[in-house]
């Protein structure tokens, strides 16, 4: 039966009749946790209201129902995005598109088809998930998690059986198929392991040993500084790849109304299985939450209830580490632990691959396997030869955890910050994030409780190999001597799993005036109370921030001391777009221009370019980077190419003090040749591609949709915006940056005003789907564009309320 929408003229009889399967809670419901629900059987179903722009509140009666509206609404919204991530995670991508091609890298780091499907399907040939959902909870995924992934496969398929697929990137595929429970638990697996095997996948499927290292290929050997390589992974990537945030919590003392506030702002793909997707989860009675869940993921991870709010940020902290091995004399496949030999154990994976001529054929590749973890040649850009009688093994205690829904659970039922802690404490399930709430008391948090590898200071110090010893100190990767057993992880008390810190060891800040954080460490979550005292692999503290934290401490600091703070002020902050680096750097770069000899200067070709027409740009740019911002184009590929090229010593003429971490380092070191050469390269190119030096940032920094370019406000982590934007690489041929990679993506400003109904301001920038023939492909993208956000509907009487309601029931029967 095809499922039939209500109009708001029928709303209140549709309703009626649908309340029959689902109560629909009043506005102040109880959300604290109950008893486990039991199993439901078959027929499962639920009630569906979207709201204006197509936002979906979803209840059902227990959790099994609920998974089901989820999945059901996540496939009417996404389909096209969700069958390309499990045919990634069946290992069937060179079989469909050729072994050599490039997979959107939101499921692993694989830089092949072939790489992602060995991958993929070493972990499904070896049932590494089925095992963890076996595990009881708490180590293992509760009953409810279990229930919401199963009725999550039931709703996507009940929408595949019933609906034709209008989305032109999937429409009549035959890879669009029906999946398991198991699927939908490998799905969320993977995102858990992004930040470590998923970040090794290349290195796992083609370890193999070496004869002989050459020397550009040695673990820190000349082809680079190990330790400058793995500070870019996990520093510079954390920041500007793909995976960043911000978020800030402000107390009570700070806000108008002496209740807490909280604004998420993280950045995230526009495009893959790494987007958002918006909705509310109601169970009557015990749950009723609303925020963004990762595509395929069935709970909701970033969001708020009717007493506290939350957000994530991607955390400092290194989810895995390395032991380097000593390979048995004559036999590079075993390796030594005390003076004992143990054989590593190899897993054969089989994948088909589609060749130039259509034919499929099949590849088979060894993978290798410790008491450590698997072989891996390289992580990501840092090489690791398996040769000269080493190997290196990785640790990555997050593929032992199966545990990311049931903390996302455990955080919508909370009802404080200390709710908060004691969710995470439970669970022990957060891969690699920071949290950030408030509450309806007025209570501020940030924490790190994240799941880690146990390597303490003392442990490092003990046991660090030669390359561990360049690389802890750097970036917080570990390279632990693998041949002695007593550099095993060991176990904290409150730990759930062996290997990790317990709670007990997090980082967390509580009731500060504001806590803040931009992918740096905990150190300056509030830069009146630094934090300090946790191990290294936490992250550091006494280092130089980057500019988008600066900015933003700067920020909030300055509004957490005006107070009287209210949402409205949160939406402020969001698009205030100011550049950081403009601020400190613009002024700088315009005497520099104009002192230069004729207002000439050399680019990096050797060529004179005459930039004095820039000079004025300069000085005049407003400093942001609004749509409208004249000087904002030029600056942005000026900057770029200058922090390219000079490291911060030659960048600035005052060094970075741990005294002052938010000032420093500053004023623009102008007699750095560096500074000449990046003008004149910035000028000759927008000169060559026909732009304006003076053009506004809208008109070059866009996306298509519709036929139409929608401008885009925002920065980039060079520039220090909050409002970060990384877009497509620069191409003048089609007009700039014609496309956004990551940035700003499911934004939330949420406060309380002593009623039962939160105040919450929302958006996704890129809207809740991905198929352009859908009503909600770019309305909160145009939303975006003009910086403004959707008024939040939590309460009955607000989703009732709704010009746009629309009321639907959706079932397997």
């Amino acid at each position: 039966m095809r499922l039939r929408p209500r109009t708001r003229a029928l709303a209140g009889l549709g309703l009626a009749v649908l309340t029959c399967a689902a109560v629909l809670p009043g506005p102040a419901a109880a959300a604290a946790p109950g008893p486990a629900p039991r199993a439901s059987g078959g027929g499962l179903s639920a009630v569906i209201r979207y709201t204006e722009y197509g936002i979906p509140h979803i209840t059902a009666k227990d959790y099994a129902n609920l998974g089901f509206g989820t999945g059901w609404a996540q496939a009417a919204d996404q389909v096209c995005t969700l069958a390309d991530g499990f045919v990634t995670l069946r290992g069937e991508r060179s079989a469909r598109y050729g072994p050599d091609a490039k997979p959107d890298g939101s499921l692993s780091s694989a830089s092949t088809n072939l790489a992602s499907d060995l991958f993929f399907r070493g972990l499904n040939d070896a049932r590494t998930v089925d095992k963890l959902l076996a595990r009881p909870a708490p180590a293992g995924p509760g009953p409810q998690a279990k229930e919401l992934m199963r009725g999550w496969a039931a709703g996507y398929n009940a929408w595949l059986a019933r609906n034709r697929v209008s989305d032109p990137a999937c429409r009549g595929a035959d890879w669009v198929r029906p999946v398991t429970a198991l699927d939908v638990a490998r799905r969320g697996y993977a995102i858990t392991v992004l930040g470590g095997q998923g970040l090794a996948a290349d290195g796992i499927t083609d370890a193999a040993p070496q004869p002989a290292a050459a020397p550009r290929a040695r673990a820190g050997g000349a082809a680079g500084d190990p330790a400058e390589t793995a500070r870019k992974i996990f520093d510079e990537r954390r920041r500007s790849a793909g995976m960043g945030s911000n978020a800030v919590a402000f107390a009570g003392s700070t806000t108008a109304s002496g209740r807490g506030l909280l604004l998420g702002n993280p950045h995230y793909p526009w495009q893959g299985s790494r987007r958002f997707w918006q909705s509310q989860q109601t169970i009557p009675g015990e749950l009723n939450v609303s925020g963004g869940s990762l595509l395929g993921m069935p709970g909701v991870q970033i969001g708020h209830n009717e007493r506290v709010a939350w957000s994530h940020t991607v955390a400092t902290g290194v989810p895995t580490g390395l032991y380097e091995l000593r390979t048995a004399p004559g036999d590079a496949r075993s390796y030594l632990v005390d003076g004992k030999a143990e054989r590593m154990t190899e897993r054969k994976v089989t994948v088909p691959v589609r060749g130039a001529d259509g034919r499929t054929s099949q590849v088979t590749r060894g993978q290798w396997w410790t008491r450590y973890g698997p072989v891996v040649t390289s992580l990501d850009e840092l090489p690791l030869p398996w040769a000269d009688g080493k190997a290196y093994a990785l640790v990555d205690p997050n593929a032992e955890s199966l545990r990311f829904t049931d903390a996302s659970l455990a955080l919508g039922r909370a009802r404080s910050v200390h709710g908060i802690q004691d969710a995470l404490r439970r669970t022990q399930g957060l891969p690699w994030v920071n949290t950030v709430a408030a509450d309806s008391g007025g209570h501020s948090l940030y924490t790190q409780a994240q799941v880690l590898p146990r390597v303490t200071d003392e442990l490092a110090g003990r046991c660090s190999t030669e390359l561990g010893k360049r690389t802890f100190p750097a970036a917080g990767l570990a390279v632990l001597d693998g041949s002695r057993g007593d550099c095993a992880l060991g176990r904290d008390a409150d730990a759930l799993q062996p290997g990790i810190f317990g709670p007990a060891a997090m980082p967390a800040l509580i009731d500060a005036p504001y806590a803040e954080n931009s992918n740096d460490s905990p150190w300056l979550a509030n830069a009146d109370r630094p934090l300090t005292g946790y191990p290294r692999i936490f992250g550091d503290t006494g280092t130089a921030r980057s500019l988008r934290t600066r900015g933003a401490v700067e920020d909030v600091s300055a509004m957490a001391k005006r107070g009287g703070l209210t949402v409205a002020d949160l939406e402020r902050q969001q698009f205030a777009n100011r550049s950081p680096a403009g601020d400190l750097a613009a002024a700088d770069a315009a005497k520099a221009c104009a002192a230069l000899p004729g207002g000439r200067a050399t680019g990096t070709d050797g060529k004179a370019v005459d930039v004095s027409a820039a000079c004025g740009v300069l000085e005049r740019w407003d400093r942001t980077t609004h749509t409208g911002s004249k000087g904002a184009v030029l600056f942005d590929r000026f900057w770029r190419r200058l922090v390219a090229e000079a490291r911060s010593a030659e960048l600035w003429r005052v060094p970075f003090s741990a005294a002052a971490p938010v000032t420093t380092p500053n004023t623009l070191n102008t007699a750095s040749p560096a500074v000449g050469r990046a003008l004149a390269d910035a000028v000759a190119e927008l000169r060559a591609a026909d732009i304006a030096l003076d053009a506004p940032l809208g008109a070059h920094q866009f996306v298509v949709r519709d036929g139409e370019r929608v401008p885009v406000p925002g920065g980039t982590e060079a520039l220090g915006v909050w409002n970060m934007i990384h877009g497509a690489p620069w191409d003048s041929a089609r007009g700039g940056y014609p496309d956004v990679r990551f940035g700003s993506s499911y934004i939330q400003a949420v406060g309380f005003d002593g009623s039962a109904c939160p105040v919450a301001r929302t958006l996704l920038t890129y809207g809740q789907s991905s198929d352009p023939t859908s009503p909600h492909h770019a309305d909160q993208t145009r939303l975006f564009s003009a910086g403004r956000m959707v008024t939040g509907r939590f309460c009955e009487k607000d989703i009732l309320s709704s010009p746009r309601l629309r009321v639907v029931r959706v079932s397997e029967r």
